[in-house]
């Protein structure tokens, strides 16, 4: 009766604050039922996308849809991965080297093989063209967070380990009360970045073609894509400003809370000055709805761990009578093993017959100047990535120094650089090209700038984050000493940017990776296509022409020359990083 009492009371001390609250709940419910609507659609042999710009704002809505759904994975495989990753030296030795490919095979790789089987699975609705779209748009997100947080998690120093040791703090507590408050700052300055990631490849999920087959989904990518098609320059405009308008809007109502209240979790003595605010958590602060929704789940919280610490210890009364009279079998164990086994040997020969399979097609579908092609194109593209990272890197290392060590400069800057990450650079490839064209650029050599739009940030949103993490107390302690300015970024800025730069730079060269198949190979508005030597290039046009001895033959190129050049370079890099200039040391 208390609760029914206290349903009925409650509305009579609601604020402003509450009543925005229940309007953002309502509005959320029925966001969920129209993208429900949209994916339990009978599926349509084609799919009309309309340029008249009153369908922007729902096109938006299952574009951002797809985004969120997509981040929401990235971020449960970040941090299992990751996790795994970070306590397992075995698992290490062949997760990271399967991390390498995986961020560096581009989006159109992965296309045909989640089309064909997620489009089987679901042939009578959207289902099944939604998830590939959302997995696509994974791929572009995930690397780059993950990276990130597996090198939290090896930076967190090692007396606060044996601290949670010494309390004897269980793994899953370990994880939530030490790791990943340890790792929430990079992992959300990485967050915005692998967000701004996903869009960058949107016009090429939400409309792309195997062989004779057209698959769109309505959304902004789509549309851009055929403003584009069409030469449509004012749909091409309304599309950039509905980006801008989705981006901003994410940025109030996500990123920025999560920046600011990821501050709190600085490992330091020496508190910020500067208070920022976030009208968002102003809401939540204020909200009285909020707070009693909260006081339940802590009270539900508090009741659930009782009751789990009472089991616990029964548990254990249990076994050590068991243990005792010897009625402790190794049945459990030997099912366990037996489970594992059998998994194991399902996925060894889902990739053997893989393999197989693969390397039919090869032996049946390429010529040896096919293969010359291959080599010529993915050195080509070595070419320009190297270039990419080596420019992205001259100026986001000062830059973003700058900003992450001034938290007045970042509080500012931080909306427009988001926007700029953000925002697609697809989308002004073809204002680019011009510019390109009116100096006499050819494509060969202006790939590398499109490549550089696309790849600078991730660089940039790494050093950040880097900067922001170094303790102010020891920025204090150099001021302190006066140390001259080279002297301090050759004693201090650098060192402890280093591991964020080793970590910038990876997921930056995997991105110019990923970003050859649009640089490479663009088409501008009037159908002309601009081609360039490379292997983004070539897997792109295997893609359209749905040439799959091709697409294997140069994606298989393209990861055997990533893991190399990971092995023996980058990998030695984040070695040096994580013995030499990790903070924990």
């Amino acid at each position: 009766m208390s609760f029914v009492r206290s349903v009925i009371e409650f509305p009579k001390k609601m604020r402003i604050a509450d009543f925005i609250v229940v309007a953002a709940l309502g509005g959320l419910i029925y966001w969920l039922a129209v993208i429900a609507r949209q994916w339990g659609a009978h599926v349509q042999p084609t799919v009309e996308i309309h340029t008249e710009f009153r369908y922007l704002p729902l096109y938006t809505l299952f574009s951002m849809t797809r985004g969120l759904v997509a981040y929401l994975i990235s971020l449960a495989f970040t941090i299992a991965y990751g996790y795994i990753m970070a306590h397992s030296q075995r698992a290490e030795r062949v997760m990271m080297p399967l991390l390498d490919v995986l961020q560096s095979i581009p989006v159109l790789s992965f296309l045909p093989g989640f089309s064909i089987a997620l489009i089987a699975i679901f042939p009578n609705n959207n289902i099944g063209l939604e998830l590939v779209c959302v997995l696509a748009i994974f791929t572009g997100q995930v690397w780059n967070m993950t990276y990130a947080f597996y090198r939290a998690l090896k930076g967190i120093p090692t007396d606060m380990r044996d601290a949670a040791e010494s309390f004897y703090l269980g793994k899953k507590e370990i994880l939530t009360k030490l790791e990943l408050p340890a790792s929430a700052i990079p992992l959300v300055w990485n967050s915005m970045m692998s967000m701004a990631g996903g869009w960058f490849f949107l016009t090429v999920c939400e409309a792309f073609t195997l062989g004779s087959r057209d698959f769109r989904l309505p959304g902004i990518g789509s549309y851009m894509s055929v403003a584009i098609d069409k030469g449509n320059t004012p749909a091409m405009l309304a599309a950039v400003i509905a980006m801008g308008v989705m981006i901003i809007v994410l940025n109030t109502l996500l990123w920025k809370p999560l920046v600011i209240w990821s501050k709190k979790f600085r490992m330091e003595e020496t508190a910020d000055e500067i208070v920022e605010h976030s009208f968002v958590l102003n809401i939540l602060e204020d909200s009285k709805l909020v707070k009693w929704i909260a006081e339940k789940l802590a009270l539900r919280r508090e009741k659930e761990i009782e009751r789990g610490d009472a089991k616990a210890k029964l548990d254990e009364k249990k076994l050590s009578a068991q243990r005792l009279l010897g009625l402790v079998g190794a049945k459990e164990p030997v099912f366990k093993k037996i489970f594992g086994w059998l998994i194991a040997l399902a996925v060894a020969a889902g990739i053997v017959y893989a393999i197989i399979d693969a390397a039919f097609l090869l032996s049946r579908g390429l010529t040896l100047g096919d293969w010359s092609t291959i080599g010529i194109g993915t050195f080509a593209t070595f070419l320009r990535t190297t270039v990419a990272v080596a420019i992205a890197a001259l100026w986001t290392i000062p830059v973003g120094a700058v900003i992450g060590m001034n938290a007045n400069l970042s509080r500012k800057l931080q909306p427009l650089i988001q926007f700029m990450a953000s925002f697609p650079a697809p989308m002004i490839f073809p204002l680019v090209l011009i510019v390109l064209a009116r100096f006499g650029v050819s494509i060969e050599i202006g790939a590398v700038l499109l490549m550089l739009l696309g790849t600078q940030w991730y660089m940039l949103f790494n050093v950040i984050a880097g900067a922001s993490s170094i303790p102010t107390d020891l920025q204090e302690l150099s001021s302190s000493y006066g140390l001259p300015r080279n002297l301090k970024w050759r004693k201090l800025i650098l060192p402890a940017l280093f591991p964020s730069i080793v970590t910038g730079a990876i997921t930056a060269a995997g991105g110019a990776w990923n970003a050859s198949i649009i640089a490479e190979n663009y088409v501008v508005p009037g159908k002309e296509r601009l081609t360039a030597t490379g292997i983004g290039a070539i897997i792109s046009i295997a893609s359209e022409k749905e040439n799959f001895p091709m697409l294997i033959a140069s994606t298989l190129a393209l990861c055997l020359v990533v893991i190399a050049i990971n092995k023996f370079f980058w990998r030695r890099l984040f070695a040096i990083a994580q013995d030499r200039y990790a903070l924990n040391k």
